[in-house]
């Protein structure tokens, strides 16, 4: 029996003494909790509280331990929402092998999200976020193998609905993916995600206007779009070339993607350029926060920040009648922004959000309020009436229905 760790694995040495030699099923130890946000496994699955965090341990054959412990060191490397692995018990004589994630806090399952979803924008961000996680592991390179919702958790990442990829016990990662291996998924995401969703219609927990198989054919059409709007290359006129690449590209951001080269090259009849784009590696926003702030956040809310300290930059050097740096503005914004509202948090009401999430709503909460008033509403004030009227009256231990923008 032997124990592999991905750096830095916090926390993972409090585990060492638990009873690894021992089927896990028949585990009996103080840390042992059950979740009631965990979905439905076909390996022996247990969870394991501990003062550094929450961890989930998988019991599945050795192969699979081994693929699925790269597979998830692979997606880290390369920023795709996934859960962090942090290590595996391997060569159990006898017995399977035990994979170690981190629990993704403030996540939850599509039934649990489905079940008191109602057809519109709740399902549409729902299966949005699957399809760019889709979109995103093919980019990549990543065949996942065994695409449906069951091995997928949601989380909400500035507003919207974010796919994290929780069972890669099939993936394989190549340097590109054929026309052919794409469909692959595709067509199992077709046949998953229309069971998955005709057994909550059979279980009464599925609203009544949504149907299985057209929501699963959905994903096959709202991927070829999305994946076409990423990869096609346009032909344009030279002299509107300047104003097409910029209406592409926002279509693009607004897909959730940003874009990080722009290519030009010459068509034939010489009157007309070929543009092509590459899509930047996800985790952009992510990493450039991390750099500025030493907060670890997802990347849609880690965008959100940066806007919010380059607002707060601006008004600085307004003040001051000097240029401020960015090093400089993110450090007094840290202190003096984000600081004061997330340590504000009830704790009674600490686990409905993550603080990044907390601090997004209380902006979201901001503009508002000015715009109700008619003047400009305060960080401070709009918190108040955040955490006094919005944040009491969210669920606990799930993710509420995605506001209808209309």
């Amino acid at each position: 029996m032997r124990f592999i760790f991905s750096p830095p694995a916090d926390g993972a040495a409090g585990l060492l003494d638990l009873p690894w030699e021992r089927p896990l099923a028949t585990w009996q130890d103080e840390r042992l909790v059950e979740m009631p946000t965990a979905g439905i496994h076909r390996h022996v699955v247990r969870f394991v509280d501990t003062p550094e965090g929450t961890f989930v341990l998988k019991e599945l054959p050795d192969d699979l331990a081994r693929r699925e412990y790269r597979s998830l060191r692979e997606l880290a490397d390369v920023s795709i929402p996934a859960v962090e692995v942090v290590g595996a018990c391997l060569d159990r004589e006898g017995q399977d092998s035990i994979l170690v994630t981190r629990f993704l806090g403030y996540s939850a399952t599509y039934r649990r999200l489905l079940s008191t979803m109602q057809a519109g924008p709740q399902l549409d961000a729902l299966i949005g976020g699957m399809v760019e996680l889709l979109v995103r592991l093919h980019l990549a390179g990543f065949l996942w193998g065994d695409c449906s919702l069951s091995n997928t958790l949601f989380k909400l990442d500035a507003g919207d609905l974010e796919a994290y990829l929780v069972d890669a016990e099939t993936m394989e990662h190549h340097a590109t993916l054929s026309v052919g291996q794409r469909c692959l998924d595709l067509d199992c995401a077709y046949e998953r995600i229309g069971g998955e969703l005709m057994d909550l219609e059979a279980g009464g927990l599925l609203a009544e206007d949504v149907d299985p198989v057209d929501t699963a054919e959905s994903v096959r059409e709202r991927y070829h779009a999305l994946w076409n709007e990423v990869n096609r290359e346009d032909v344009v006129a030279k002299d509107e070339q300047r104003y097409l690449i910029g209406e592409r590209m926002r279509r693009i951001e607004e897909l959730g993607f940003d874009v990080d080269e722009v290519e030009l090259l010459p068509a034939e009849d010489g009157s007309t350029v070929r543009v092509r784009t590459r899509v930047a590696d996800p985790g952009r926003w992510r990493r450039l926060l991390m750099r500025r702030t030493g907060l670890d956040v997802q990347d849609q809310q880690a965008r959100r920040l940066l806007a919010d300290i380059a607002s707060f930059r601006a008004w600085l050097e307004q003040e001051s009648g000097r240029p401020v740096s960015e090093a400089a503005a993110a450090s007094r914004w840290v202190l003096e922004c984000y600081s004061p509202i997330v340590s504000a948090i009830p704790p009674e009401l600490g686990g409905k959000r993550d603080e990044a999430e907390v601090f997004h709503e209380v902006l979201e909460q901001r503009w508002l309020l000015s715009e109700r008033a008619g003047r400009d509403v305060s960080t401070s004030e709009a918190a108040r009436h955040y955490f006094e009227v919005v944040l009491p009256e969210l669920p606990t231990g799930s993710l509420p229905a995605i506001p209808d923008d209309d």
